[in-house]
């Protein structure tokens, strides 16, 4: 672990730690143009910080206000998020591309004190949250949050720092509110694991609301590192992607396994020529055949598999072996943490291939669900070992099965199976058949009227017949789609996961 970090910092001092050190290596560089790149300093972040706080510091809000942040990954959006933090103020992002309906309702149920934006966003309106509009030069505040009775004068660890809203069951996001001390277990534990260091140029690449981005920027700036935000307009282009990467001389990329398929269809000599030291993936299982064709391409980088939840941020940062095996390891748990198996009767779990529900005990886990005591009681349950301790652990409500050699596999999710004429059916096993056909480069299995519906990417035409045999030839008859529907792409949510909403509405 990077040797300028103590066990007691709060968030925005682990992002500056490396300031004292090495104030004037590059702490985040920026793609602005062709050949045109801008760096900035840790010194110069700093600076940047501070001048944020500053102005936040005069609107009289108190250790615990809530700031909403809408904006992409970027040098400022970084800054102002170190900003409140030092003073205490937990900050929400949110994405200019969240529709205004669902932005209003995170607003309504956080209560945030002031909503910022990027400059050139669009905010919001009819609020009594005070506002502002910020970028590199400036935050400048267009109307001042109400007046409050400050009653917090010192920040601990163990206040919040940030709160994420995901999707919730209910139709309404849900806030998962992570205390400093919280992420800060988390980001020790991987820098364990030695990814990353001084030199290194990391690529983030998904959007300021997904926790991803703030562990790619834990680890860029907790290793001494540089962190490239890969402005969100290029991703989809290839040859746009791989230029930013170039320009920037980016070492490493972080990010969905998505972001990684049209380059691997339409430009993988020159990804090849990048000569990339690391790549990191998380937030769904990466297709075999692609990620093999990844390692072919980038045979001397390190590649590791990172599994896990915005509750805990993650569980584990495993490495992928140089020959890449069907189904890829999740476990052990990232240094510090432990994962467990639980079986329906409470038990533990702890013979070979016997499917278990995975349950994380860990420094790291969130606080809970804002305003959402329920849920949260159904997340952080006692200790299976040792119930009577008090120690809550997170059910992550993922099932998990432990391999020959003790290491731990991602089963699906408890909440994702499907019935198909009585029979429980996992859509992922149904998915990882269809990519191994020949032609499918990606697959998504949903259940619309009672049927299984396949949606398909394909580089040549499939013959419906012989992707039915296919299917047949490794899965039961209830596991066949009924239907195959073709795709130029999947539809993908804003956090680069696969919309199964969208393939839903189509059929």
């Amino acid at each position: 672990m990077t040797s300028f970090h103590r066990p007691d910092e709060c968030f925005h001092e682990y992002m500056l730690a490396a300031v004292e050190s090495s104030p004037d290596s590059a702490a985040v560089v920026e793609f602005v143009g062709n050949d045109d790149v801008r760096t900035t300093t840790y010194r110069e972040l700093q600076t940047h910080v501070g001048d944020y706080a500053a102005v936040l510091g005069e609107l009289g809000m108190d250790v615990g206000d809530r700031v909403v942040i809408q904006a992409d990954n970027c040098e400022p959006a970084i800054a102002m998020i170190l900003a409140c933090s030092t003073l205490g103020l937990p900050f929400i992002p949110v994405s200019p591309r969240t529709p205004d309906q669902r932005v209003q309702s995170i607003v309504d149920l956080a209560e945030p004190a002031l909503f910022l934006r990027h400059k050139g966003e669009a905010g919001i309106t009819g609020s009594a949250t005070g506002t502002g509009c910020f970028d590199e030069n400036e935050l400048v505040i267009e109307s001042r949050p109400a007046h409050r009775v400050r009653r917090r004068h010192e920040l601990t660890v163990t206040d919040t720092a940030y709160m994420i809203f995901t999707s919730g069951t209910t139709g309404c996001p849900k806030g998962v509110v992570m205390s400093h001390r919280g992420v800060t277990s988390f980001y020790r534990g991987m820098l364990r694991h030695g990814i990353a260091g001084p030199g290194d140029r990391i690529a983030s690449t998904s959007p300021l609301q997904f926790d991803f981005s703030l562990l790619d920027i834990g680890l860029a700036l907790g290793s001494g590192a540089a962190v490239v935000p890969v402005p969100r307009n290029l991703l989809r282009w290839p040859t746009r992607f791989l230029r930013v990467l170039r320009d920037t001389e980016t070492t490493q990329v972080n990010g969905v396994p998505a972001i990684w398929r049209q380059v691997l269809q339409h430009a993988p000599s020159r990804l090849a020529e990048l000569g990339l030291r690391g790549v990191l993936f998380s937030g769904e299982e990466f297709p075999v055949h692609e990620l093999r064709q990844l390692r072919r391409l980038l045979p001397e980088a390190r590649i590791v598999n990172c599994y896990g939840s915005t509750e805990s941020m993650a569980a584990s940062l495993v490495d992928v072996p140089q020959s890449i095996p069907e189904r890829l390891s999740i476990g052990p748990a990232h240094h510090g943490a432990e994962m467990m198996l639980v079986g329906p009767d409470g038990r533990l779990v702890e013979d070979e291939d016997v499917i278990g529900e995975i349950h994380l005990r860990s420094p790291a886990l969130f606080s809970g669900y804002w305003n959402d005591p329920r849920a949260t009681e159904a997340a952080l349950v006692p200790d299976p070992v040792e119930p009577r301790s008090g120690q809550k652990v997170l059910r992550t409500g993922d099932k998990g099965c432990f391999g020959r050699g003790g290491e731990l596999y991602f089963r699906g999710r408890v909440d994702s199976q499907v019935q198909i004429r009585g029979n429980r059916v996992e859509l992922g096993e149904i998915e990882r058949r269809l990519v191994d056909f020949p032609g499918v480069s990606a697959a998504a299995a949903a259940l619309t009227d009672e049927e299984l519906t396949a949606f398909l990417v394909t580089a040549t035409d499939c013959d419906e017949r012989d992707l039915t045999s296919f299917c047949l030839a490794a899965l039961p008859d209830y596991m066949v789609p009924h239907r195959f529907h073709t795709l130029p792409e999947l539809p993908l949510t804003a956090n680069g996961k696969v919309d199964r909403k969208a393939l839903s509405a189509m059929v």
